[in-house]
């Protein structure tokens, strides 16, 4: 079975903009030559490969074609900058969880960057669900919690990021008066990240806690720590994210122990120059960074 690379290209493309309009304004055709395309493809391959939602949305053989054309855009890129050429920016889409985004991961790019013409699309999602949207072919690589390989990808082990149980003195006074007890964990109200958060609910059933505590939900990184600093709740908190607000006692240690959260790299099992740059470089920044050991 042949499948023209126009077409292939096509399918990323309206899986990329949300909308066949969208992508036939990014392609330079019509909207109906954008149809045709999609309609061809799924004639040869004989499955549907959009779901017609809004936005689209690939099923899962189109998710196997994206893939595709993106690995051979990849390769394209990496043909032509080997034999002198300029092909223009490359775009890599990569999945990282927000902690890394804000404590290691971005001096990784910023070392790509500075070697080769590349643009990143990164999309923050939770450590547990990164690899699912390399198994949908959104993504190229990945940083997870997953050490099993998705599919088509190698997996490498970037460390350990080590959460210390942190809350504001005032916060700590009133709520753990009588020490880190069952009873007061299931009553202090706690800052999660978002609803798929369970980093503070693993520390309080380690703790003894049995029952769930009020919860703050505050989806961004550095507003969380500002949360727990504020005296909201108590959370986990990374190296970098603590030690001043410790030092000069508006913070408090609730607890010696820590709770670990193993990170991989997961990448597409693709001979790519490129790809095993920005490997290599996310691998320095992890080994650089004071929040993975």
């Amino acid at each position: 079975m042949e499948l023209p690379l126009d077409h292939l290209r096509t399918l990323a493309a309206v899986v990329d903009a949300g909308t066949l309009e969208r992508a036939a304004t990014q392609l330079g055709v019509t909207p109906s030559a954008v149809s045709q395309r999609i309609r061809a493809i799924e004639q040869r391959v004989g499955r549907v490969v959009l779901q017609r939602t809004k936005p689209v949305r690939a099923t899962e053989a189109g998710a196997s074609l994206v893939r595709l054309a993106r690995q051979l855009a990849m390769l394209e890129h990496d043909a032509l900058v080997a034999m002198g050429d300029a092909p223009g920016a490359q775009r890599i889409p990569l999945a990282v969880n927000a902690d890394s985004l804000i404590t290691w991961f971005l001096p990784a790019l910023a070392a790509v960057t500075a070697q080769r013409e590349v643009t990143f699309d990164i999309h923050r999602e939770d450590q547990e669900r990164t690899a699912q949207l390399l198994e949908s072919g959104t993504v190229m690589a990945a940083v997870t919690a997953q050490r099993e390989p998705v599919a088509g990808c190698v997996s490498s082990p970037l460390g350990r990021m080590r959460y210390v149980a942190i809350a504001q003195r005032d916060f700590a006074q009133r709520w753990f008066a009588d020490g880190l007890t069952p009873a007061a964990l299931e009553r202090a109200p706690i800052v999660d990240f978002d609803h798929h958060d369970t980093l503070q609910a693993r520390f309080a059933a380690d703790h003894g806690a049995t029952a769930d505590a009020p919860r703050h939900v505050i989806s961004a990184s550095a507003e969380f720590a500002e949360a727990v600093r504020m005296g909201l709740g108590w959370g986990m908190l990374l190296p970098g994210q603590f030690e001043v607000g410790v030092a000069d006692g508006s913070l408090v240690v609730l607890a010696d122990d820590t709770v670990e959260v193993p990170l991989w790299w997961q990448r597409w099992n693709l001979a790519s120059p490129l790809l095993d740059l920005v490997t290599d470089a996310v691998a320095d920044a992890a080994r650089a960074s004071d929040a993975i050991a």
